[in-house]
């Protein structure tokens, strides 16, 4: 029996050949993406939204913003089912073979920061309801708990995690679909619709729309990691387009409808607090947190460790999956990251919009498609080694198109969002820097 278990465990790789195995089909796409953002910390952004924004008009932005976000998730992992390469290996293609290094460092640490937040909610949600059914109460240990059979089920790799993830996203439909009829049967929809914004609160449309991009933005980092597995790019695309737009749309959905609920019950707790949802909807809440971050935080703690062997790929999956396990399990039990986790969804966008933007850019536009994955994972002074192993025309765009994002966001907000004008602007750029670049140096860009 333990053979067998062991036997199962995952052996996966940065490589193309090793790694890339066509085991994901159109459903286990729906499924696996359904799953990984019907998640607590989505389902809590949703609760952000209201009072600020208008019931109806938050439920329009959450929509808008995830057809905007899917289309750059979708395009990335494209480019990972054509070349059989994870997301951060990718990076190299544009930003170089040593460039593409710090991507990779920053997503670990990103990815990292949404572990701790994920499995310290879910901890705080089973505590509390473990505390409501027999008074003893340790967020503490619920959160180590609760990591510690995330860390488990991403040790069985991609194939462990697509078998799992379209049972949960199941049970978690379900749930969610109960806390709706609840919401909607003791109030009526018209209640809920006839909610007004207040400017007061300091959620605009503007910043809802940036933070539900943002959201996609911090998800495109897994896509090639995952849909380079996928069996067509057409299934992959769409599969990925159908889930993660269901599972947005839910989630934040019910965070709002949550939110608005408590609103109207005269409760005063609002903001990022999984309470919110387990006070008013029960066990079936605290259900719907406690499997949505064992589904989220498994492929999260699958994208650091893919992260951690395009750095090191020598480097054994097995062992790095455990050891940044653990520190995932010892980070959730910080509390204090759950009162930056807005700025921190916004520092997301910053860091990775610009990089999005240059990859597509590249892949699609200047390179018309294609990538050598050979000479993408070389170490040598192949076609993607540039000056140094640096790309200085992806690095001068980036280090541009960081400075908008940044500074759209935290300085001088525009009245449409940061995050699309950031990333047009950088799309844009970088084009137009490779080519001069490329001409300067009589190189074709094809």
């Amino acid at each position: 029996m333990l053979q067998r278990v062991i036997s199962r465990l995952g052996r996966d790789s940065v490589e193309q050949e090793s790694g890339a195995e066509r085991t994901m089909g159109f459903g286990r796409a729906v499924m696996l993406w359904l799953a990984a953002n019907m998640v607590v910390t989505t389902l809590l952004t949703g609760t952000l939204f209201v009072p600020g924004v208008s019931y109806l008009r938050a439920l329009a932005v959450i929509l808008l913003g995830t057809l905007v976000g899917v289309a750059v998730l979708a395009l990335v992992g494209c480019m990972g089912t054509r070349t059989g390469l994870p997301t951060m290996v990718l990076t190299r293609g544009a930003f170089g073979v040593r460039g593409g290094k710090l991507p990779g460092v920053l997503n670990l640490a990103v990815l990292m920061g949404w572990s701790w937040v994920q499995a310290l909610l879910a901890g705080i949600a089973v505590d509390y309801a473990v505390e409501s059914l027999t008074g003893f109460s340790s967020v503490v240990l619920f959160t180590v708990l609760c990591q510690g059979v995330v860390v488990l089920l991403a040790l069985f790799g991609h194939r462990g995690i697509e078998r799992v993830e379209p049972f949960m996203a199941a049970i978690m439909l379900l749930l969610a679909a109960y806390v709706f009829y609840r919401a909607f049967s003791a109030f009526g929809f018209e209640r809920f619709a006839s909610i007004s914004g207040d400017p007061r609160a300091g959620i605009t449309l503007a910043i809802a729309f940036d933070v539900v991009v943002a959201t996609a933005i911090s998800w495109t980092v897994l896509a090639a990691d995952f849909n380079r597995n996928a069996r067509s790019q057409l299934g992959g695309i769409f599969g990925t387009v159908l889930g993660y737009t269901a599972s947005t749309f839910v989630a934040m959905s019910l965070g709002t409808t949550a939110a608005a609920y408590a609103l109207i019950s005269g409760d005063k707790q609002q903001g990022f607090d999984p309470r919110v949802l387990v006070e008013n909807f029960g066990l079936p809440a605290a259900v719907v947190i406690f499997l949505s971050v064992m589904a989220t935080n498994t492929l999260v703690v699958y994208g650091m460790t893919m992260s951690y062997l395009d750095l090191r790929p020598q480097g054994s999956f097995l062992r790095s999956a455990l050891v940044i396990g653990v520190i995932s399990i010892l980070g959730a039990t910080w509390q204090g990251i759950l009162d930056r986790f807005l700025d921190f969804l916004l520092l997301i966008g910053t860091f990775f919009v610009p990089v999005f933007a240059i990859m597509l850019a590249d892949y699609f536009v200047v390179k018309r498609g294609s990538y050598d994955p050979g000479e993408v994972l070389g170490k040598g002074e192949g076609a993607y080694w540039y000056t140094g192993g640096y790309s200085v025309a992806a690095w001068l765009s980036y280090v541009v198109g960081a400075a908008l994002v940044f500074y759209w966001t935290q300085i001088s907000p525009p009245p449409f969002g940061a995050t699309v004008p950031g990333f047009v602007a950088t799309f844009v750029l970088y084009i137009a820097v490779r080519l001069v670049a490329d001409r300067l140096s009589g190189r074709r860009t094809a």
